[in-house]
């Protein structure tokens, strides 16, 4: 019994990530133009309007939409006479409640990489591998002047659009662009041998 609940997890999981990926590579250009062009107008429309005016707006726009059904598929039923009840009776019947399963699950994968991520801070702030830490340090330099240029709504847009046109332009032109990354991370690493080699204190400690 429990086998086949974790099977019936794994393959939900896996139908999930499949989904995600066919989303980012536009396997399906119809859902994912729809997918981005809903989520790009969002962001955008929140860098002119509040959370709360955009959330109302969209409520509003909704509700205009249901009620003009509604009140259309009543007036359609009194000219004909026929008793099809309400337009949207399948939907409300459905349920949507979410399960204590589906809740318990999600809750355990978000501690299990919370708990990963705190562990990882207090390692970089509390420096047990030093060269890690001057890592994470030059990245918190460089954010700085991120965070100077572009503002988090900035930056989410910029992911979105870097999240549906990053994966086709990799799948397009792979070889090329693994061939300057791996030139990129081959120099990345010399530099940081140099340095380790200059510096004492610096190599790691399986080293």
């Amino acid at each position: 019994m429990e086998n086949n609940c974790v099977e019936k997890e794994e393959a939900g999981t896996k139908h999930w990530r499949e989904q995600v990926v066919d989303l980012l590579y536009w396997r399906d250009v119809k859902t994912t133009g729809v997918v981005f062009g809903a989520s790009l107008l969002l962001l955008l429309s929140l860098t002119v309007c509040s959370i709360v005016s955009v959330s109302s707006y969209i409520g509003l726009a909704l509700l205009s939409v249901t009620i003009c059904f509604r009140i259309y598929k009543g007036i359609l039923q009194a000219i004909q006479k026929s008793d099809e009840g309400h337009p949207f009776k399948q939907y409300l019947d459905q349920e949507v409640a979410l399960s204590e399963d589906v809740v318990h699950k999600y809750s355990d994968v978000v501690l299990e990489k919370l708990n990963k991520i705190i562990g990882e801070l207090r390692r970089l702030f509390l420096v047990e591998d030093l060269v890690d830490s001057i890592k994470f340090a030059v990245l918190m330099w460089i954010l700085t002047y991120v965070g100077a240029l572009f503002n988090g709504l900035t930056i989410l847009i910029l992911g979105v659009v870097g999240a549906f046109s990053c994966p086709i332009i990799y799948e397009k032109h792979q070889a090329q662009i693994d061939h300057y990354l791996a030139l990129v991370n081959n120099q990345i690493k010399d530099v940081v041998e140099k340095v380790q080699a200059k510096v004492p204190g610096l190599k790691r400690k399986t080293e």
